[in-house]
């Protein structure tokens, strides 16, 4: 063994092996072996740039769980949460036992999920390739040196992309698989490179045990003022989420996944994950920089084998390409990784219709509404095929790590909402004037007047704001803010065409009341009646 092996070995966890096997490995080491064993290659800045294969992001419909008498009334099964029998499990991590005992060389690294150390869980991952070994221990929490000796996890996740899965006797769809066993506290990857595999996975963990606590576990990004004052954003893919929370003026807890405790807003991480297709040096500064060094991990991103320089604009082997660093490349990142609990909470959506105001105030009960929903919209053009705007409802913004029923989730944070008088604002950076649909009229929300928006929201100034109510949301709404076109605040006054705005708008309400029909039976009548109106 290499590196600082716990006495926890990997025949104590049931996975003997004669392989060669490097422990806890720094970033510098592990960078070594990577372009040693041909993984990747440095760039001429630093960054080791990696490829994943086909698999290019995560693989949602070849992720299971197992179905035993634990957690068949603990998981809310359907498309996200499919399930796997014992039996089947049994046999997938046979043969993941058996794929590791002929491996001759393995990186293992043991870490912590969660800041916050009365909420951690103790993670081992084990890895056949070591820019994956890089790759967790820069997303997860590093324990201190003297913890490692002694470290003995409560999950053990092992990643092989060499392995193939066989349907037939592993419940599986495909040779790719994600097998999750809750009660044998076990977590196998199999037939994909895609590392974010795993930083979900330790999510899930997280998303099952945390609730039991009374701890609230989100898909978020969150950061902290001048005066103290902790802000959540949550939103899904393309809302503004990572961009708006890395404010110069205010310190990142973190851009992904966090908890929230009695005491605190705890990062569940130690690094970050940002996606870096077309990304700037003006536009995001911050997260630009950390292409630019050593010690990150950049995914998928094209680069020149002679000149080593890196094209983040070129989309050739992924459209959702990536980096990886510790949060501490992040000038302004809290050194204790966690905050106080939260004074807002902000809600992203990038409304492609054209129908919600740049920002509302929700109440408790319209909070839980919106975040049971999780809805954005995919915009026209993006994907072939698509000339109109469709709407997507992910729930909690973050479903497919989500193992228990969503009002679960949902009662928990309004229960938080209430208690800590916390102020709630739902934010649309998407279209006004009109929708993104082809021969639309809309155009993309100012980011000037967002900024000015949120950051109203945030040092209290909005609250003193008159606000309307929404005649289709029922939800407040500024009527005038100082350094706004007020026009904008409406957003019906916005379109040329009243009567298209009225039109699509119905249609936008009708496809929130189809979508929340999943959850009515499970929230109370006040959840209900602070749903959208139809005409």
């Amino acid at each position: 063994m290499s590196g600082t092996p716990s006495s926890f070995t990997l025949a104590d966890s049931g996975y003997p092996t004669q392989a060669r096997q490097f422990w806890n490995l720094g970033t510098a080491p592990l960078v070594e072996l990577a372009v040693e064993r041909h993984e990747g290659l440095l760039s001429k800045h630093g960054a080791l740039v990696v490829e994943t294969g086909k698999h290019t992001g995560r693989s949602a419909k070849d992720k299971f769980i197992v179905r035993d008498a634990k957690t068949e009334d603990a998981i809310w099964w359907g498309n996200t949460n499919k399930s796997m029998t014992p039996e089947q499990f049994a046999a997938l991590k046979a043969d993941f036992a058996a794929a590791l005992a002929e491996k001759d060389t393995l990186f293992v690294q043991d870490l912590f999920g969660g800041s916050q150390e009365q909420h951690r869980v103790k993670v081992r991952v084990i890895t056949e390739k070591a820019w994956h070994s890089l790759f967790i221990r820069t997303l997860l929490v590093r324990p201190e040196l003297a913890e490692l000796a002694a470290f003995v996890p409560d999950y053990t996740i092992i990643d092989l992309p060499s392995f193939k899965a066989d349907p037939a006797r592993h419940g599986c769809r495909t040779e790719t698989v994600v097998g999750v066993d809750f009660e044998g506290k076990t977590i196998l990857i199999g037939g994909t490179a895609y590392a974010g595999e795993m930083k979900k996975s330790v999510f899930s963990i997280l998303n099952y045990l945390l609730p039991m606590s009374g701890v609230m576990p989100m898909h978020c990004s969150a950061n902290i003022g001048p005066n103290g004052d902790t802000a959540v954003f949550f939103g899904l893919s393309g809302t503004g989420k990572t961009t708006l929370s890395a404010d110069a003026s205010r310190t990142l807890i973190g851009d992904d996944e966090h908890g929230w405790s009695d005491t605190a807003v705890f990062n569940f991480e130690g690094g970050c994950y940002a996606k870096v297709i077309r990304l700037s040096a003006e536009a995001e500064p911050e997260i630009f920089a950390t292409t630019q060094r050593f010690g990150t991990v950049l995914e998928n991103v094209v680069i020149d084998p002679v000149t080593r320089e890196i094209d983040l604009d070129d989309n050739r082997l992924a459209e959702n390409s990536r980096g990886s660093y510790p949060i501490d490349f992040i000038p302004n990142a809290s050194a204790e990784n966690l905050g106080p609990v939260p004074k807002n909470i902000i809600m992203l959506t990038a409304d492609a219709f054209g129908v919600l105001p740049p920002i509302s105030k929700l109440t408790p009960e319209q909070a839980m509404y919106h975040f049971l929903s999780g809805y954005t919209a995919r915009v026209a053009g993006t994907e072939i095929g698509v000339t109109e705007p469709e709407a997507t409802f992910s729930t909690c913004f973050g479903a497919p790590f989500m193992p228990r029923h969503p009002s679960i989730y949902g009662n928990l944070l309004k229960e938080r909402i209430a208690k800590g008088g916390v102020d709630v604002w739902l934010v649309n950076t998407g279209w006004t004037g009109g929708g993104a649909g082809t021969g639309d009229t809309g155009s993309r929300m100012p980011i000037k007047a967002t900024r000015a928006l949120l950051n109203a929201a945030l040092d209290g100034s909005l609250r003193n704001a008159e606000f309307r109510t929404d005649e289709n949301f029922g939800f407040q709404v500024p009527v005038a803010v100082p350094g706004v076109d007020a026009k904008i605040l409406n957003p019906r006054e916005t379109w040329p065409d009243k009567a298209a705005y009225d039109a699509r708008a119905a249609a936008l309400v009708g496809m929130f009341i189809e979508n929340f029909a999943q959850f009515e039976a499970h929230v109370d009548a006040a959840v209900r009646e602070s749903a959208p109106k139809a005409a």
